[in-house]
């Protein structure tokens, strides 16, 4: 797999980007995208997770944010295929900053938009 400029796809993220195409595109994306882009997102937000985890996470969101990626996500059945495995790739690295708070409220968010 390709490696991913962190610096060049934070620049694409933005809150509200992020949560526009998440819930705009939730269930196209499936379940598994979704929870994995909700575990960084809450993530970032907790101030136990260090600068460096940050933007990692960043990274990933804003690869997953940023509409021309290696797949494009308009692509039927696998556009979001290459979006999971960064994301997927970013949570492996900050695994340890996903507590049972982050979980949570993953968790809830999931709930809220999946039933």
């Amino acid at each position: 797999m390709e490696t991913i400029d962190d610096s060049k796809y934070s620049k694409k993220y933005s809150k509200k980007n992020f949560f526009n195409k998440l819930s705009g595109y939730a269930k196209v994306a499936g379940a598994e995208v979704v929870e994995t882009a909700l575990k960084l997102y809450y993530s970032a937000q907790s101030p136990d997770t260090p600068t460096w985890a940050k933007s990692t996470i960043y990274g990933a969101l804003g690869y997953f944010i940023f509409p021309i990626d290696a797949i494009p996500d308009i692509t039927p059945l696998i556009g979001y295929s290459d979006d999971l495995g960064v994301l997927a790739m970013a949570l492996a690295t900050v695994i340890a900053y996903i507590d049972e708070e982050v979980k949570k409220k993953a968790k809830s968010k999931m709930t809220e938009w999946f039933g």
